[in-house]
């Protein structure tokens, strides 16, 4: 037990470092922390094998994306559902190609080690693109929203095109597809009855319901061998509209993920990467971020500028969909796990992916962030 509270104080004192770095540098916490989980796992003997740490970590990440789904607004959905699904759309398909092409043709890869290639790259991180959007407060701008539900379309092609390609079609993926679709039918009405006759209270009910249905809906999704975020990401998105009626619950719900759980899921991520493996593979690395980069310029940018975006707005918004680093890591460890990459393979990947939520989020705070009057552009509707 001594053990695991001087554990828990390593962690949680790295995580205060990043916050103050963050606020001393004006830098995404998410970012520093990763920095930060670098450094401690290569040179202060961080374990992110830690059972409790792993648990915190995959908690914090579905609690995260179940919280950027509840930001995307269904009004904003609807009045820019086509700016929204088509930058999206080819925000997933075109690094998917492309990467996946890669190394397949050029690196020798496998077909199915080149599909996981292209998957764990076609993703934008919704992690990511969330803290920068609240850190920022453009996640209360029609820009910062049509960028979160531009991200909700390109992780579930992402998690979709996994599903499809690598999917274990038994009873129990239908078990988890059927309570899944009633739970999502069904929770905002009951949510919304639950709110009313117990909210309000200190010992806040209605958070805890939340993470009981989480929790659940997790259970189920291992029990599959499918991804507990897809699920979490789906019900933020169905009880958004219930969630700007009750602000202060989820001010809340926003405090325990960012003061305890996020900064486990940011400083693992950074604890994966190994500095010499890096070394080793720094070629392919450096070629495949170029690859996940160039795939989303071309299929971003140039419909921000067909929906009227400004080139700031237009570069803003393509750097923040490069990023990837949730569903880029799950794919990753996906192939990891049942053998269709190899050890190296996996390095060079999350490596890949953690590279690409760190650089374009950099260029896109210090050179194109938006202020106030940017955001008067020709393309509010």
């Amino acid at each position: 037990m001594e053990q695991t509270w001087y554990v828990a104080m390593v962690w949680i004192g790295l995580a205060l470092i990043a916050s103050i770095i963050s606020i001393r540098t004006a830098i995404s916490v998410a970012l520093v922390e990763i920095f930060v989980g670098v450094i401690g796992g290569n040179f202060l003997g961080l374990d992110p094998r830690v059972e409790w740490i792993s648990f915190l970590a995959g908690f914090g990440a579905i609690l995260l994306t179940f919280l950027a789904g509840a930001e995307i607004e269904p009004d904003i959905l609807r009045k820019y559902a086509k700016e929204s699904i088509a930058i999206g759309f080819f925000s997933f398909l075109l690094p998917f190609l492309g990467a996946m092409g890669y190394a397949y043709y050029v690196a020798g890869w496998t077909a199915d080690a080149s599909k996981i290639c292209g998957l764990a790259l076609s993703t934008t991180s919704v992690a990511v693109v969330y803290s920068v959007m609240v850190e920022t407060g453009l996640n209360k701008t029609e820009l910062g929203k049509i960028i979160l539900a531009a991200c909700f379309v390109t992780d579930l092609g992402t998690v979709l095109a996994l599903g499809i390609l690598f999917a274990n079609y038994n009873v129990w993926l239908a078990v988890f597809a059927v309570i899944t679709t009633v739970v999502l039918v069904f929770t905002p009405g009951f949510v919304r009855w639950f709110f009313g006759f117990f909210g309000g209270h200190v010992s806040e009910p209605e958070i805890k319901l939340i993470f009981v249905i989480l929790f659940g809906l997790g259970w189920l999704a291992a029990h599959a061998n499918s991804e507990a975020v897809l699920p979490a990401y789906l019900l933020g998105l169905v009880v958004a509209g219930l969630f700007q009626e009750h602000r202060e619950m989820v001010r809340h719900l926003r405090t325990t993920a960012f003061a305890l759980l996020t900064p486990f899921y940011f400083l693992k991520a950074g604890t994966i990467v190994s500095l010499a493996a890096i070394w080793t593979g720094l070629g392919i690395i450096l070629v495949l971020l170029a690859v996940k980069v160039a795939a989303k310029f071309i299929g971003v940018y140039p419909l921000t500028a067909m929906f009227r975006f400004s080139h700031k707005l237009g570069m803003y918004t393509t750097l923040l969909m490069s990023t990837g680093l949730t569903f880029g890591s799950i794919a990753a460890l996906f192939g990891y796990s049942r053998g269709i990459i190899t050890q190296e393979q996996y390095t060079i990947l999350v490596t890949v992916v953690i590279g690409s939520a760190v650089v374009p989020t950099l260029i896109a705070q210090w050179f194109y962030q938006p202020r106030h009057d940017d955001l008067e552009g020709s393309w509010q509707k």
